[in-house]
């Protein structure tokens, strides 16, 4: 009996929570940032000003717990896609678009991108966005004590009828120290009907010599999509790593009708992670040692760098948004990452019965999945990024075991980490120091 009972509670709901959680519905999957250029010139410069197919959101009014604007939808955006994205905002939140419900977003940690095509028209377009009042999230969100209403940098954004969709790598380090590279581009139609498009790739080196370029041509039926993978051959002393930050450089363009859609050029490292038992890391198939510092996830360039010079390899990011800026400057610089799912339940405190921590509470389950999901999906292209904390704070229960099953299902090397777990299965080994 006395083995029984743990069991039950381990595995009971918890109590009433403030708010039933809503999932979110109208969002986009989650992927790293993707900015489409009209030119090469344009992509090889990579502005982040307004542009012929992108319209930063700079100016918006807010009443109450309501943040509205205006953009305009030019007739040169009709045919196309129309994306909006929002990088964070202060909790969970409602979309509406000319008066209409766009899209809900359960974690306003991370960034959201809805597909306005239907809801926007031709000319002046009205875009609210709508934060919960009070936040339906607050108990997973801890760290965070009555945030006044923000928002983070929004941008409404025109992609072809069959756009790229997200960039993925993986890294292979063969028998003589050399690396395979696989480049997966992924490509996704919103046509009702087939759509056949063509896909330009080249890669460069450091030094700007092209290592591999081609074209496939892409056929996607109904709202499809599909992968497209080449490879290429990377020298050891060229991969990625906290000693020599190399990145190469990947130009990719799409083609409709003979016309030149989209141009994207961005920078891509490569690198190749291993864990030991031990629970030591290898990138490129030698052990380093992560020198930690715990930090926010809003660090200037200025600040990563200084980091870098006083000693520390690797920063653990606390729970929030995560700025763009400073992952690409732990790419430059070769800073490691272990990003930070946005689960903080200290205030519930560490109890598994009934009316404890929602860890254990399945009505939360789809949440943190989300949110772990989320993080993996909006970080997971910047070579900087070498590890996966599935939450922080939190207890633990039912649903940190189905996040830590969920992610590693995935196709991937890096560790998904809980460091409270306690012993417990649910979180990979990873030795770190401070």
């Amino acid at each position: 009996m006395r083995r029984i009972l743990p069991i039950i509670a381990l595995f009971s709901l918890c109590g009433a929570t403030a708010q039933e959680y809503i999932p979110s519905y109208g969002l986009e999957r989650p992927r790293s940032e993707i900015r489409i250029y009209p030119t090469a010139e344009e992509a090889a410069a990579a502005g982040r000003g307004a542009d012929r197919y992108c319209t930063p959101l700079t100016e918006w009014t807010l009443e109450g717990n309501t943040f509205s604007t205006h953009f305009t939808v030019p007739f040169a955006w009709i045919n196309r896609q129309v994306l909006f994205r929002l990088e964070w905002a202060s909790c969970d939140y409602e979309i509406r678009v000319n008066g209409r419900t766009a899209a809900y977003n359960a974690d306003g940690n991370a960034p959201a991108e809805v597909d306005l095509t239907k809801l926007a028209k031709e000319g002046r377009n009205t875009l609210e966005v709508v934060l919960s009042e009070p936040a339906v999230a607050a108990v997973l969100e801890s760290w965070k004590e009555h945030p006044a209403p923000e928002i983070g940098q929004a941008w409404v954004m025109s992609q072809p009828t069959l756009r790229i969709r997200d960039i993925r790598s993986r890294t292979r380090i063969g028998e003589d120290g050399d690396a395979t590279a696989e480049v997966a581009v992924v490509v996704k139609t919103g046509s009702l009907n087939p759509r056949t498009s063509r896909l330009h790739y080249t890669l460069l080196s450091p030094s700007g010599e092209t290592v591999t370029t081609g074209t496939r041509s892409v056929t996607l039926g109904m709202r499809g999509e599909d992968t497209v993978r080449f490879l290429a051959r990377i020298p050891y002393d060229s991969l990625w790593s906290d000693t020599r930050a190399t990145q190469y450089r990947l130009l990719l363009k799409t083609q409709h009708e003979g016309r030149y859609v989209e141009y994207i050029d961005r920078p891509i490292g490569f690198r190749s992670i291993a864990m030991q038992e031990d629970g030591t890391m290898e990138i490129n198939g030698r052990s380093v040692t992560l020198h930690t510092r715990e930090v926010p996830g809003n660090l200037t360039p200025e600040q990563v760098a200084d980091l870098r010079r006083a000693g520390c390899n690797t920063i653990r990011l606390l729970p929030g948004p995560v700025s763009e800026q400073m992952l690409t400057a732990c790419d430059t610089c070769g800073m490691y990452v272990i990003a930070q799912a946005p689960v903080d339940t200290r205030r519930s405190g560490d109890s598994r019965r009934v009316g404890g921590n929602p860890s254990n509470n399945p009505a939360w389950r789809d949440a943190y999945i989300e949110r772990a999901e989320n993080s993996y999906y909006t970080l997971q292209g910047h070579p900087s990024v070498v590890a996966f904390s599935l939450a922080t704070c939190s207890a633990n229960g039912i649903n940190l075991y189905e996040s830590y099953l969920r992610m590693k299902s995935l196709p991937e090397q890096r560790p998904f980490i809980y460091p409270e777990a306690g012993g417990e299965w649910n979180s990979d080994h990873l030795k770190t120091t401070k």
